[in-house]
């Protein structure tokens, strides 16, 4: 256990570095602190004052490090408020949109797998076809065509905006959510079938079915739960990147959340907002395939030494 806390938390430092760094390889700030006006030399010498931009690298990412982890996370330069301020209200739209969006893969996502592997045929066949089909569609193109046959033409549903209340809310983030869910139901589906048919043939499930065990049974106890530390650790990497692909959903869609401020802050060279942004989708990522890892050692502590259940 503290390994992979010492893991995890090693993680979050060599990423945190390699995100200051890559950062500051988008150029001199100098430009977005002076309010997008050619600064003057006297302007220029303030803002360098002001925000240490003379000091060694090291020393600003430590002050950087040091103040996010005390919870003082700069100040936007565009927008001239805290970036807490600013990441606070949006996070709550990015992680309703994330949790609408993971049940909708996991119904059908997981659904759908487990559907192609036990009834096979045709069944199996159709499953291939749309996850094939659903792998090919990048994000934006799905949400181009929901807006264009729900939105537009049927009028069903809103195109912009996160609305609100949370009936509200939840309608104008169903769209959102399939545009989003689209891709990863595919290929949790595939990962799902496949991880199920390998435990159908495996030789333990062949001998439960001589013991004249239930076809539920077999299937419940001795397939889905072999198979589930698999997909589970697949379901919480795909989860943990929701937050990072969301950005393609919300801006589609005009939603206000992480995402598209990260895409916001990007265009206009908001270090600060940059930086947090990143590191807090980095944090989020490392701590969701954490999760993922524990409940599959709940589930099958085999899995983790390497073993196989019998």
């Amino acid at each position: 256990m503290l390994g992979k806390l010492g893991g995890l938390l090693l993680t979050l430092f060599l990423a945190s570095i390699a995100i200051y760094s890559t950062v500051l390889l988008t150029g001199d700030p100098i430009a977005a602190l002076a309010g997008g006006a050619k600064p003057t030399p006297e302007l220029i010498d303030q803002i360098r004052a002001e925000f240490h931009l003379d000091d060694p690298v090291w020393s600003r990412y430590w002050q950087w490090l040091t103040g996010a982890i005390q919870g003082d996370f700069g100040r936007s330069f565009i927008y001239k408020t805290d970036v807490m301020t600013l990441i606070a209200p949006r996070f709550g739209i990015t992680v309703q949109l994330v949790t609408l969006t993971v049940v909708i893969i996991l119904i059908f996502g997981v659904g759908s797998g487990m559907l192609a592997a036990i009834r096979g045929g045709a069944v199996d066949r159709t499953v291939a076809v749309l996850t094939s089909l659903g792998m090919a569609l990048p994000t934006f193109v799905v949400a181009i065509l929901l807006i264009w046959v729900f939105a537009k033409t049927l009028g069903w549903f809103p195109v912009y905006g996160e609305g609100e209340g949370f009936w509200d809310r939840l309608w104008h983030l169903i769209l959102p959510a399939i545009s989003l869910a689209v891709l990863f139901i595919a290929y949790i589906s595939r990962v799902t079938r496949s991880s199920l048919v390998a435990q159908l043939h495996s030789e333990h499930v062949d001998t439960a079915r001589v013991r004249g065990i239930p076809r539920r049974r077999i299937i419940g106890v001795h397939v889905f739960r072999n198979a589930s530390p698999q997909i589970l650790a697949i379901s919480g990497t795909t989860i943990a990147g929701l937050f990072a692909a969301s950005a393609i959903a919300e801006v589609a869609f005009g939603l206000g959340g992480i995402g598209s401020l990260l895409v916001q802050a990007a265009a206009r060279a908001d270090l600060p907002v940059v930086q947090i942004v990143s590191l807090l989708l980095v944090t989020i990522f490392v701590l969701m395939n954490a999760i993922a890892d524990l409940i599959s050692a709940i589930i099958d502590p085999s899995s983790v030494a390497g073993g196989n259940r019998a």
